[in-house]
């Protein structure tokens, strides 16, 4: 009880999480743009985001916001259209997030790492009229755009908003022959230029909290991929949710660190918006790299870093080279992935701060559980639900069947977080939303205290640093190869990734298959993170007796 003692003393507005006791929170009736709204009016002169040497105030933050939905309304986006955005952590995110919303459009978070097919299936699913992108990205969309019917393209360099001498420090890419192409072509349109063009709103769209706000794609149980629906309500609750367990004072402005990508829910919800609901600093991190980590920590000092276990373990790590104080770490949250106990006792020992395991999915905006700061988490769980989250354990064959204390079985849940359902795929939606209750695919259990544990996971998927990765959409660009004949894809253990990507694949009568040229065939159609690390050559597969792959016997080297 020392420990919570200490907490509470060091916080005593700390409210959430007493065993036995429900807490409810009230949600105000407005919507995700409303958090920069509020924060604009409460705290202009506040630091909103830190990119290298580039600060920006929230005055600034909300000026570039409005500016950029004046560019949207200007090139003819409506309501309800969806606005793709393309970009790694960098200010032109968040002020293009905030420039849709404004604009009253529905956004559409999406990976800088895809390849042109893996962004092709997503825009057009989405049914994306505009696409916000790095320059870099521009002959890929030029690629693309008839064919998913982009209307329009505004592309970015990623030093775009720093000081003029700081641009010139990053290496040109292509620069001038993306400049000329671009300015001969309506559809493509530069930040720079684009954001001169048009005025900034003077009204930002009041949107309701039962709109959309976000079409956040998804694996979802079958590994296609599928918008989850995220209203305003939803994220907002969210925000709201984790602000009660983070249990912040007023009083003081926390500076995060803004690693993870916010084109993922939880960079999305847990970094981006829940930091503009409470008017806190970013130190933006566009792709993570750990001595720029470390850097940014011993420049910035930031107090909030929530990341994922492969963070943790290479900061762990370059401790060891780095002579670096990291006590300004007051508060951490791991997700997407379990939280190793080694990973979390070194990095609690390096920062004397708290490194506490969470749960959550995008269907849920996405966070639905975590351990609380004080005594009363418990390693190995994922803690408990937080405010106004109900859970149950059911019975997987029979999910009306409720699950007693300390059985596993499917973990089921409902909150205010939870999504509207996928976007155009009703019988997806039926398969997981019943009654009100999401059902994950997980397997979990939950013990005499209210405390759950992830048992397994959906069956099949692999998560490589915190990323999901579905078997089948590797294994179908695998077999794509002429000398493949089946491909079938697993995770292994992977010490700093968690799992890799191992494939097993059988070749065509008559060829052989050469490991390195199957590697580049798949770089050229896959993100880096769903290409396969490690690769089997069989003669055949482990198979039952009406021809079902036995993935598990191939994970486990049994076959």
């Amino acid at each position: 009880m020392a420990e919570a003692s200490a907490l509470q003393a060091k916080r005593p507005w700390l409210t959430w999480y007493e065993p036995g006791v429900p807490y409810t929170l009230e949600y105000p009736d407005f919507s995700v743009a409303d958090f920069l709204i509020q924060a604009y009016q409460q705290w202009p002169q506040r630091t909103a985001i830190i990119f290298r040497r580039r600060r920006f105030t929230y005055a600034e933050l909300y000026a570039n916001a409005a500016r950029m939905a004046g560019v949207l309304r200007g090139l003819g986006v409506q309501p309800s259209d969806r606005v793709a955005i393309m970009l790694p952590n960098c200010p032109q995110f968040v002020i293009a997030l905030f420039g849709a919303l404004f604009a009253g459009a529905i956004v559409v978070p999406t990976s800088p790492l895809y390849t042109a097919r893996e962004a092709m299936s997503q825009l057009n699913n989405a049914g994306a009229k505009v696409v916000i992108a790095l320059r870099r990205h521009f002959p890929m969309l030029s690629e693309i755009a008839d064919a998913v019917g982009l209307r329009h393209v505004i592309t970015t360099p990623l030093q775009e908003t720093l000081p003029l001498p700081d641009r010139w420090l990053f290496p040109l890419v292509a620069r001038s022959q993306t400049d000329a192409r671009d300015a001969e072509n309506s559809r493509f349109h530069r930040w720079g230029r684009v954001m001169k063009q048009f005025p900034p709103i003077d009204d930002p769209f009041r949107a309701k909290p039962g709109d959309l706000a976000v079409l956040q794609f998804t694996g979802g149980t079958t590994g296609l991929s599928k918008g989850a629906m995220l209203t305003h309500r939803n994220l907002v609750a969210n925000c709201l949710q984790i602000r009660n367990w983070f249990a912040r004072d007023e009083r003081r402005v926390d500076v995060y660190l803004g690693a993870i990508p916010f084109f993922h829910i939880y960079g999305l919800t847990v970094v981006v918006l829940s930091t503009v609901s409470i008017g806190a600093a970013v130190v933006h991190i566009d792709r993570f790299d750990v001595n720029d980590v470390v850097r940014a920590i011993r420049k910035h000092r930031p107090t909030v870093f929530h990341g994922v276990p492969t963070m943790y373990v290479a900061i762990n790590r370059a401790a060891e080279k780095w002579k670096v104080d990291f006590s300004c770490i007051e508060t951490c949250m791991s997700g997407s992935a379990p939280l190793p106990l080694g990973v979390q006792k070194r990095f609690e020992e390096l920062t004397k701060g708290k490194l506490v395991e969470g749960y959550g999915l995008t269907e849920a905006s996405p966070v639905t559980h975590v351990n609380p700061l004080g005594a009363t988490r418990k390693i190995g769980s994922i803690g408990v639900p937080i405010p106004d989250t109900e859970c149950k354990i059911v019975d997987p064959v029979d999910p009306s069947r409720e699950l007693p204390v300390g059985e596993g079985g499917e973990l089921a849940l409902r909150g205010p977080q939870v999504m509207q359902g996928y976007w155009q795929a009703p019988e997806e939606t039926t398969a997981v939303l019943r009654d009100g209750w999401l059902y994950t695919g997980d397997i979990a259990r939950m013990d005499e205290d209210g405390f759950f544990y992830i048992v397994d996971r959906k069956k099949d998927m692999i998560l490589v640093g915190g990323f999901n990765v579905y078997p089948r959409e590797v294994e179908e660009v695998l077999v794509e190869h002429p000398s493949v004949a089946e491909a079938v894809v697993v995770g292994v253990p992977d010490e700093y990734r968690g799992e890799a990507v191992k494939a097993f694949v059988v070749p065509k009568d008559g060829t052989v298959v050469d490991e390195e040229e199957l590697r580049t065939f798949a770089r050229r159609r896959l993100a880096p993170y769903k290409v396969f690390r490690i690769l089997e050559v069989r003669q055949s597969m482990p198979k039952t007796a009406v021809g079902k792959v036995l993935r598990r016997l191939l994970r486990e080297g049994k076959a």
